[in-house]
C-alpha cells in the first residue's frame, strides 16, 4: 500500500516537523510505501497563475503544469496531511497545492450538474495538525481547516475512513503535552 504524506511547514526544527517525522517513520515501520511530499523542501510553487485559472476546466490539459504531483496523488492508496494551522487556515503552500493539484478531472468530476469524487483511489485519509489557539478559539472562528479536511478533501477522496488529529494551544503546551501528542500520532499511524 502506498501512502502520500503531504507536509507543509518550512522549519525543520518545528514541532510540526517532529509530527511529520513520527508519521513517516511509523508508516514505514508498519510496511507502507511512503511517498513523502515535503512541499517546502520540494519548492512547490503555490500560486495559481492566470493561465492555469483560464485552463482550470480544460481536462486533461489542466494538469500539465502539475502533472508529477497529480500522478503522485493518483498513485496513492492513502493520504496523510501534516500541517500547522495559521490564522485559522492552511499554510499558503498547502492551500496552493490544493488549488493547483485538486483539479477537475483529478479530485472531482462534473457530472449531471453535480460533483463526483475523483480520488477514489484514496482508501484511508488522515490529517495531523497543530493550532496556536485553543479549541474554543478555533470553534469561535469556525475551524475552517477541520471543515475543509473532514468535508471537502474527504469527499474528493470518495469519503474513505478518516482521522483528524489536532493539537490545540501550541503556544502554551509544555513538554509533557507535546510528547503525549507525538505518542497519539504514533498510535494513530500504527492503526492506520
Amino acid at each position: 500500500m502506498r501512502v502520500l504524506v503531504l507536509f507543509a511547514h518550512p522549519c525543520p526544527e518545528s514541532f510540526n516537523a517532529a509530527v511529520h517525522n513520527v508519521v513517516v517513520e511509523t508508516l514505514e515501520t508498519k510496511g507502507w510505501d511512503v511517498d513523502d511530499c515535503d512541499l517546502n523542501a520540494e519548492d512547490f510553487y503555490p500560486v495559481l497563475s492566470e493561465l492555469e485559472r483560464r485552463e482550470y476546466h480544460d481536462t486533461p490539459s489542466n494538469i500539465d503544469k502539475v502533472r508529477p504531483y497529480v500522478e503522485r496523488l493518483q498513485a496513492a492508496d492513502a493520504m496523510v496531511m501534516v500541517f500547522p494551522v495559521w490564522n485559522f487556515g492552511y499554510p499558503a503552500i498547502l492551500k496552493g497545492f490544493i488549488d493547483r493539484v485538486f483539479l477537475p478531472g483529478v479530485s472531482f468530476h462534473l457530472a449531471d450538474g453535480g460533483i463526483r469524487p475523483g480520488l477514489t483511489n484514496i482508501k484511508k485519509f488522515a490529517a495531523c495538525t497543530t493550532y496556536g489557539g485553543t479549541r474554543f478559539r478555533a470553534f469561535l472562528n469556525g475551524d475552517p481547516p477541520r471543515k475543509c479536511v473532514t468535508r471537502h478533501i474527504w469527499y474528493a477522496c470518495g469519503m474513505p475512513k478518516k482521522r483528524y488529529i489536532p493539537l490545540y494551544d501550541m503556544n502554551n503546551n509544555q513538554t509533557p503535552a507535546l510528547e503525549a501528542h507525538l505518542d497519539r500520532v504514533r498510535r494513530e499511524m500504527e492503526a492506520f
